[in-house]
């Protein structure tokens, strides 16, 4: 589904990845982990089209898609859930995931995407009509999850969905990726709550300064004992 090789993105003159390999197979779910700086957003937005790849190749269901711009991505079945949620806080609830399904190839599956993304988060449904800006943290990242899976992505793109909200809210967004990804989306997962993330991913990375340090099944990365003392902080 995803394969890069040898990938390098600079921000101006400064490098933030350097020579990175990383697959993501049909139906995998994949976490990418590391501390802050690492480059992890940076991987994100590169593989979505945000940040030019200045060298190495990005190919998305064998069809290479290094320096298309983003919306030429999109349409290879890339959707991105982004760091911050970032929806559009003026339109309501259901004009947000109405946006989500503008791609020409999701518009026949408007109903029935709607209808998956209200049995995940009914209470999208709920306050279908209100405001974006009105919802708490939680719902705002349930709807930013709708949003993405309008677009009916076969790979998606998640940035730190976990990031500022309760624990009761994180365990609900951690069982629907697992349930995204076992309908048979391929899911890219970028997490700073690394336990919790290597507990439903097939594989993992670990990037650091802008390069692949680890990488292994998650039952791999979880009892690695570097990982363990630098990432989980657990001797």
């Amino acid at each position: 589904m995803l394969e890069l090789r040898g990938i390098d993105v600079f921000y101006g003159e400064a490098q933030a990845l350097w020579s990175l390999d990383l697959d993501v197979a049909d139906g995998e779910l994949v976490c990418i982990v590391g501390p802050n700086g690492a480059g992890k957003t940076t991987l994100v937005q590169a593989i979505a089209g945000m940040l030019p790849v200045r060298r190495g190749s990005v190919r998305v269901g064998g069809t290479e898609v290094a320096g298309r711009p983003a919306h030429l991505v999109c349409r290879t079945g890339v959707a991105i859930v982004p760091e911050g949620r970032r929806v559009l806080p003026g339109m309501t609830v259901a004009d947000n995931l109405d946006l989500g399904a503008y791609r020409r190839e999701a518009r026949p599956w408007r109903d029935e995407s709607l209808a998956w993304v209200h049995r995940l988060f009914p209470r999208l449904l709920e306050r279908a009509n209100l405001p974006a800006g009105n919802l708490s943290g939680g719902e705002q990242q349930m709807l930013a999850i709708g949003r993405a899976l309008m677009a009916r992505p076969r790979l998606l793109l998640m940035d730190e969905p976990s990031l500022g909200l309760a624990p009761v809210v994180v365990d609900g967004v951690f069982d629907v990726i697992g349930e995204i990804n076992r309908a048979g989306v391929s899911v890219l997962l970028v997490e700073q709550n690394v336990q919790r993330a290597l507990e439903i991913a097939d594989r993992g990375y670990v990037l650091s300064e802008g390069r692949i340090a680890l990488h292994g099944t998650a039952a791999e990365l979880l009892a690695n004992a570097d990982l363990r003392r630098s990432v989980l902080g657990v001797a």
